[in-house]
This record gives C-alpha cells, sequence and structure tokens, in this order.
C-alpha cells in the first residue's frame, strides 16, 4: 500500500520532519507551480491544496460564478475546476514520493470528498468536531453524520491500492487560548471516529500554544493516548505553527516557526505545517512559504528528540477524564460526541457555535501557560477544577491574544537592536 501516511512514515523512520505548506491558488497553472516549488524546496515535503472559502461554506454556485468572472479567490476551488483540470494540475507534481493533501475546513464535505477522489487524491483533514465548531453553525449532529459519510467514501479507496489518509483538526480549536488537554482530548476522539469508520491512515494534530514546556507535556499526553486507546495504526502527530495572531516582524516571524520546527522533532512529532513572515499581513507568496519550508527544515535539523520525558502538571489525567467521559456516554461515538456537547461534557473557551455550551473560559497564568479559569459541566479531576482567580477581563482578553506575537516581535526586535549597538561597538574599536 502506497500513501500520504506511509510516505511521512518513512520519512519519520529517516529521522526527517516532514515540513508542509498551507498554499491554495484559484488559478490551476498557479496551483501547478506551488506544488513544484514545494515539492524541489530543500526540504523533506508534502504537497498542499487549500481550498477557498466558496467551497469550504459549500457555495459551489459561488465558487464557479467567481472563477467565471476571473476573480482570485483565496484557495483552490475543486469542486469548480473539473476533476481532468485538477488531474492536469497534479500530473508530473504528486507521486508516491511526494503525496498531496487538500485541506478545505468544511463541516459536512462530502461532495469535497468525492470530487477529491475523483482527482486522484486520498489525503484530506478536518473532522466532524474541529470542522464544525470554529467554522459553521452547523449542528455537531449533521457534520458527524457527514464525516462519517466521508470516512467511509475515503475507507473505500484501500480496494484500489492506495491507503487514504484524514488528519484531524482537533488540536488546533479555535487556534489559540484553548487549554491543551481540551486539544488533545479532541484530536484523540476524531482519531477514534475515524477508526470506528474504517480509516487504518490517521494523523493527530496539536497547534502551538503560548508555552513550548507546556506545548511539550501537551504533545507527549496526546501520543501517549493515541498509543492507548487507537492502537498500532498508521498514525503520526502533526505540530501547527501557532496559529493565532501572528509575529508582524520577519524575526518574530521566523523565531516562531523555528521554535515550532523544534517542538515536533522534541516531542517525536512526525510533521509541521508551516507559517511564512507574510502571515500577519497578506496571502504568502510561493517563495515566502518555501522560505518558510526551508527555515523549519533548517531548524529541525539543529534539534534531537527529548531524552528526558517532560513533567507532568496533569495535561494527560486531564485529557484521559475528558475522553473517558465522552466514550462512557454511548456506544456509538459520533451520537457520544454530539451528546457531549450537549452536556457540556466538552466546552471549548470563546467558542460560539450554538451547540458549544460557552461556559468554560481560560487565561494566561504569570508563566504564559494556558489554564482553565471555568470548567463549567466539563468531567475534570477535582484537583484540576479552578476558581474564578483568573477570569479574564476584556483587556485581558485583548492581552492575551497577542501574547505570543509581542514576546516574539519583542524578542526580535531587541536582538536586532543588541546587534547593531555591537556592530557600532566594533567598528569603533577598529
Amino acid at each position: 500500500m502506497s500513501g500520504f501516511g506511509a510516505r511521512v512514515a518513512e520519512a519519520h523512520r529517516l529521522g526527517q520532519l516532514v515540513v508542509q505548506p498551507r498554499m491554495g491558488m484559484s488559478d490551476p497553472a498557479v496551483m501547478r507551480a506551488g506544488l513544484l516549488a514545494t515539492r524541489a524546496a530543500a526540504a523533506t515535503t508534502v504537497g498542499t491544496i487549500t481550498l477557498d472559502s466558496y467551497t469550504r461554506v459549500g457555495d459551489h454556485a459561488g465558487a464557479r460564478a467567481a472563477l467565471e468572472s476571473g476573480a482570485a479567490l483565496n484557495g483552490y476551488p475543486i469542486t469548480a475546476h473539473e476533476p481532468a483540470t485538477t488531474r492536469r494540475v497534479l500530473a508530473g507534481t504528486a507521486s508516491d514520493g511526494f503525496p498531496v493533501q487538500v485541506r478545505h475546513g468544511s463541516a459536512v464535505p462530502e461532495e469535497i470528498v468525492a470530487t477529491v477522489i475523483r482527482a486522484g487524491l486520498h489525503a484530506t483533514e478536518g473532522g466532524p468536531i474541529s470542522y464544525c465548531l470554529p467554522y459553521s453553525r452547523v449542528p455537531v449532529q449533521n457534520s458527524v453524520r457527514s464525516w462519517a459519510r466521508c470516512c467511509e467514501q475515503l475507507a473505500a479507496l484501500r480496494s484500489t491500492g492506495v491507503e487514504p489518509h484524514l488528519e484531524s483538526f482537533g488540536g488546533c480549536m479555535m487556534g489559540q487560548l484553548c487549554p491543551p488537554s481540551l486539544l488533545v482530548a479532541i484530536s484523540v476522539l476524531e482519531g477514534l471516529f475515524f477508526r470506528g469508520h474504517g480509516l487504518r491512515s490517521i494523523s493527530l494534530s496539536y497547534a502551538q500554544q503560548t508555552s513550548p514546556e507546556q506545548d511539550r507535556e501537551a504533545v507527549l499526553a496526546l501520543r501517549t493516548l493515541a498509543a492507548e486507546l487507537i492502537g498500532d495504526l498508521d498514525l503520526h502527530v502533526v505540530i501547527y505553527t501557532y496559529m493565532g495572531v501572528y509575529p508582524k516582524t520577519p524575526g518574530g516571524a521566523t523565531g516562531l516557526l523555528a521554535d515550532a520546527a523544534r517542538l515536533a522533532v522534541r516531542t517525536g512529532a512526525a510533521r509541521l505545517i508551516v507559517k511564512t513572515v507574510a502571515e500577519a499581513h497578506r496571502i504568502p507568496t510561493i517563495a515566502e512559504n518555501v522560505a518558510a519550508l526551508e527555515a523549519a527544515a533548517l531548524a529541525a535539523a539543529g534539534c534531537v528528540p527529548d531524552a528526558v520525558p517532560a513533567p507532568d502538571t496533569g495535561i494527560y489525567a486531564e485529557a484521559r477524564a475528558l475522553v473517558e467521559a465522552v466514550l462512557n456516554l454511548r456506544a456509538d461515538i459520533g451520537h457520544a460526541l454530539a451528546d457531549a456537547f450537549r452536556l457540556g461534557y466538552l466546552d471549548v473557551p470563546f467558542c460560539l457555535h450554538p451547540d458549544n455550551a460557552g461556559v468554560a473560559r481560560s487565561y494566561l497564568d504569570t508563566d504564559g501557560w494556558l489554564r482553565w479559569s471555568r470548567t463549567g459541566s466539563m468531567p475534570l479531576p477535582p484537583e484540576r477544577r479552578p476558581g474564578a482567580a483568573g477570569e479574564l477581563t476584556a483587556a485581558g482578553l485583548l492581552a492575551s491574544l497577542s501574547f505570543v506575537e509581542r514576546t516574539y516581535d519583542e524578542a526580535a526586535i531587541e536582538g536586532c537592536l543588541t546587534g547593531a549597538a555591537g556592530e557600532t561597538k566594533g567598528a569603533n574599536q577598529r
């Protein structure tokens, strides 16, 4: 069997971190150029076709109209292009050594998945929770049913000699200010959902947050829970470079990306989704994506896996309690997920989806760690339930949202000033 998961596993065995962009262009020729540039980068890469906003929300007529008008979209409208067009984009680019994943953001993606399959692709990402709550107002139960059908569509590809791959976006909920235990729990639950609907090659995600040490503990908790509950499938962990407010300076952006690459290597993750120096300003160019891939690969090359486990502050225990509580609700995990949100057993901070209880809240402590200030009905261990001491004010929320941006930009500016002072001193000495 060949496939996306097999390629990542091969690179991981060789000690190589697979790095991947998020690029998507509406013009097929430009999309093809992006894939070719990704493949040619000085890094171990896989390709990405990221879809546009019309397609993500199921407005396929809107995507076709935009194409006909000549408008540039913020991604590749795969359902508006003929499958033959997409196959031409892939011809001579996609291969066993360079598989391509489709990234979309749809809560009900059946038409997208069917089109992906017709175009000859077999790797995508998302999930019934992680692509529902942040991006839509679709009821969770509807998303669960749609994703169950999509999993079964993908699993049927195995009869063609290809191992389809599906990545949970669960470790990226809301991008920021979601405590790690909930990210870990949702990623594992979606992995179990995928497995229950026939998939054998999956990946679980975790988005870089506000503390490298807390992130290290969280990724190890994710790997441990996945090994215990999902088993020895073709499974790997993918790290997302920080998904919140991004540093504005080139030095700050590059430093944050380098830390994400080091987090991936230190924790044994196999793949990294990169961000670019343009992230805070505009959609990045192909060249900027390639530069980010190569910068991440360079940072990873100078790092080794941790020899000593991260200190245990309770992330594993919290995540395990959440997962077990959901699994105990119903034998069918899809129904259990819907029940979990109805009961508030899963409650994503600051998420406005109608099915989310909206009681849970988080805050950043003085060390930059994400903590719970309110847990609502989530069945966390009693010793993990907080008081309200960390309740965020409006000003505190804004400061928390910009914490990473400020931290990395200030470090970059300080580094530049220090370097300039050193150069001036050296010139005076000469």
